[in-house]
């Protein structure tokens, strides 16, 4: 039956969507003790993100959450949340140099940039794989099939992180940028 092979698909590419989130979830706590151990630095920027990864944390996130568009959206509202949280910390420690000249907040920087794009790129293929099993069920003879079933549409992640993913695949084609003067 396509209808469950595209369905399960959406489960995978969502289970890795969410391994990547948890990932990056658990490098907090390391920065938050690096980042305190370092530097007097800003609590308000501290306390937003402890207060976000928190929030992550009270969720329960498995790859049925797609189909609950509700809690979904609750989802991708917390994630966001953190994932602003987290750019904030990093413009932040720009005026702390101190901060940067730590092997383990570079270290640390290291890792959540690389879960980032990791987080991006499995975010992508999400979002297609949400496109192909959405498209089809809505087309005959598959409609009647996803009625019979109740196979609903799935919800995707919103518009607003478009920008984010359109750059990531135009930077795909273009060769990444050493800059070894730091």
């Amino acid at each position: 039956n396509r209808i469950q092979e595209l369905d399960e698909q959406v489960k995978a590419d969502f289970a890795e969507v969410l391994n990547q989130y948890k990932r990056r979830a658990d490098l907090v706590p390391q920065l938050i003790k690096v980042v305190q151990a370092a530097a007097d630095f800003e609590k308000d920027t501290l306390a937003e993100i402890t207060k976000a990864r928190s929030s992550v944390g009270g969720l329960q996130a498995t790859p049925e959450l797609i189909n609950n568009k509700e809690a979904f959206e609750k989802f991708q509202t917390l994630q966001n949340n953190l994932g602003g949280a987290l750019q904030r910390l990093m413009v932040v420690s720009e005026r702390y140099p101190e901060l940067k000249a730590t092997e383990g907040f570079r270290d640390l920087q290291v890792q959540l940039e690389g879960t980032e794009n990791r987080i991006a790129v499995a975010r992508r293929r999400f979002i297609k794989s949400v496109q192909g099993y959405n498209t089809y069920i809505r087309k005959f003879p598959a409609v009647i099939w996803a009625k019979i079933f109740d196979y609903e549409v799935k919800p995707s992640f919103t518009m607003d992180n478009a920008d984010s993913i359109q750059k990531m695949d135009s930077d795909i084609s273009k060769p990444p940028e050493m800059d070894f003067k730091k």
